[in-house]
C-alpha cells in the first residue's frame, strides 16, 4: 500500500515538475497572456484560447501534446494514424493545424464578414495593400540577417501582414516549430495597431496631408460584388497557385454572403463555424509552445522582427499614397493615413486612420476609403503566404 502511494506520488506534476523547471515559467506566461487577454483585451477570442493550450500543453505529465510525435511525422517516419492512436488531444487538434484546415475555415467566415465594395470602387487602394506587404519581405531579409533559415525567415516576416491565420498556415508548413512564439507575436501585435501605428503614421506625413479630404467612393451594384471574387480567386490562383486555398476560402465566403441565396449558411460562418475553428486553432497552437521552443534567444528574435516587418508594413502603405499624390490631379489626392490600413488588421487598422484623420480634420470621414486597402491587405497577406510557401515549402 505505501508502494502504491509513493509511486502515486511520483508520477504527479507537483513531483515532475522539480526536473521540468521550465515548465513553470511557461505557466508563468501563459497566465500572463490570459491576463493580457482577459483584462486588458489584447485580441481575447484567439488569445485566450493560444494561452490556455500553452497552459495545459506545459503541465508536467499531462500527455496532451507530444512535439516527438510531430518530428517523426515531418521525418516521414509515422503518419496521421500513429498520432491518431498514441497522441494526446492536443496531438489530435493539431492536425486541423498541420493540414491547414483551420486557417482556411477562418478564412471562409473572414470573406462572409468582409464588404470589397471600398476596394471596388476605388482599384487604386489595391496598391496601397500591396504596399503593406513591403514589411513582409523586409523583415525576411532581416530573419535570414539574424541566422534564421529561408523557411523559417518567411514564417516570422508573415507577421507583417497582421493577419493571424494566414502567420498560423504559412508557419505550419514551412516551420511548424515556431508556430507558438509566431502566433502570440502575430495575435499580440495585431491587438496594439491603435499604439504601433499613429506614431509612424504622423513621423511619415505632414499635418497638410493628414488634413486632405477625399470624395464620396461611388456606388457599387450587387452584379459588381458577385463577380469579383470569381476574378479574384481565378486570376489569384493562376499567379500564385499555393495561394488558392486561403484566397479560394476567402472568396467562396465572400460570395455567400454577396450572392444573398445561401443566408443560412452565410450566417453559420460568421458565427458558428468560425467560432467553434476559433476555439480549436487557439488551443492547438498554444500547445506548441512548449518550455524547449518557447524558452529560446529564437523567440526574442522573432519579437524583434515581427514588430519590425509590422512598422514597415505600415510604412509601406502610407509612403505608396505619397507617391501616388505626385502623379494624382487636384482634388483626387489620396490622404496618405489611410495606406497604413494596407495590413490585414480587419477593420482595426481602418478604424485606426479614421481616429487619426479625425483628430487633424474633424469633418474628415476616411473610414469607408481606408477600408480598401484594408481589404487589399487580406488579399495581399494570401498573396505573399503563398509566394512563401511556393519558394521554400
Amino acid at each position: 500500500m505505501f508502494d502504491a502511494i509513493i509511486n502515486f506520488l511520483n508520477q504527479t506534476g507537483f513531483s515532475l515538475i522539480v526536473d521540468n523547471w521550465k515548465c513553470l515559467i511557461m505557466i508563468v506566461i501563459s497566465l500572463g497572456l490570459m491576463y493580457l487577454a482577459i483584462v486588458k483585451k489584447f485580441e481575447p477570442l484567439l488569445l485566450l484560447p493560444i494561452a490556455f493550450g500553452m497552459l495545459m500543453t506545459n503541465i508536467p505529465g499531462s500527455g496532451m501534446y507530444h512535439p516527438e510525435l510531430w518530428d517523426a511525422f515531418v521525418a516521414g517516419e509515422i503518419g496521421f494514424g500513429t498520432i491518431m492512436h498514441d497522441g494526446g488531444l492536443l496531438d489530435i487538434l493539431y492536425i486541423g493545424v498541420k493540414a491547414g484546415i483551420y486557417p482556411c475555415l477562418i478564412f471562409i467566415g473572414v470573406g462572409a464578414m468582409t464588404d470589397f465594395g471600398p476596394l471596388i470602387a476605388n482599384p487604386k487602394s489595391l496598391l496601397l495593400g500591396a504596399a503593406a506587404q513591403l514589411g513582409i519581405f523586409l523583415a525576411y531579409i532581416g530573419a535570414v540577417l539574424l541566422g534564421f533559415t529561408g523557411p523559417e525567415a518567411g514564417s516570422i516576416g508573415i507577421i507583417g501582414g497582421a493577419d493571424g491565420p494566414t502567420a498560423i498556415f504559412v508557419t505550419s508548413k514551412l516551420a511548424p516549430h515556431l508556430l507558438g512564439p509566431i502566433a502570440v507575436a502575430a495575435y499580440s501585435y495585431m491587438a496594439l495597431v491603435p499604439v504601433i501605428q499613429p506614431p509612424i503614421m504622423k513621423l511619415l506625413t505632414t499635418k497638410k496631408e493628414r488634413q486632405i479630404t477625399m470624395t464620396e467612393l461611388r456606388p457599387v451594384s450587387k452584379t459588381q460584388k458577385i463577380i469579383f471574387p470569381f476574378v479574384v480567386v481565378i486570376f489569384v490562383s493562376l499567379l500564385v497557385p499555393s495561394a488558392a486555398p486561403l484566397v479560394g476560402c476567402l472568396m467562396l465566403g465572400n460570395l455567400m454572403k454577396e450572392s444573398g441565396v445561401v443566408e443560412r449558411l452565410s450566417k453559420t460562418v460568421q458565427n458558428e463555424l468560425m467560432n467553434i475553428v476559433t476555439i480549436f486553432l487557439g488551443v492547438s497552437v498554444g500547445a506548441t509552445a512548449t518550455a524547449d521552443t518557447f524558452l529560446d534567444w529564437n523567440t526574442g528574435g522573432i519579437i524583434l522582427m515581427g514588430v519590425a516587418a509590422f512598422a514597415f508594413g505600415t510604412a509601406g502603405g502610407v509612403l505608396l499614397a505619397k507617391l501616388m499624390n505626385l502623379f494624382l490631379p487636384k482634388g483626387k489626392k489620396i490622404n496618405p493615413l489611410i495606406g497604413s490600413a494596407g495590413v490585414s488588421a480587419v477593420p482595426m487598422a481602418a478604424r485606426v486612420s479614421q481616429t487619426v484623420g479625425q483628430k487633424e480634420n474633424p469633418s474628415n470621414f476616411l473610414l469607408m476609403h481606408a477600408m480598401g486597402p484594408n481589404v487589399a491587405g487580406v488579399i495581399g497577406s494570401a498573396i505573399a503566404a503563398g509566394v512563401l510557401i511556393a519558394l521554400f515549402g
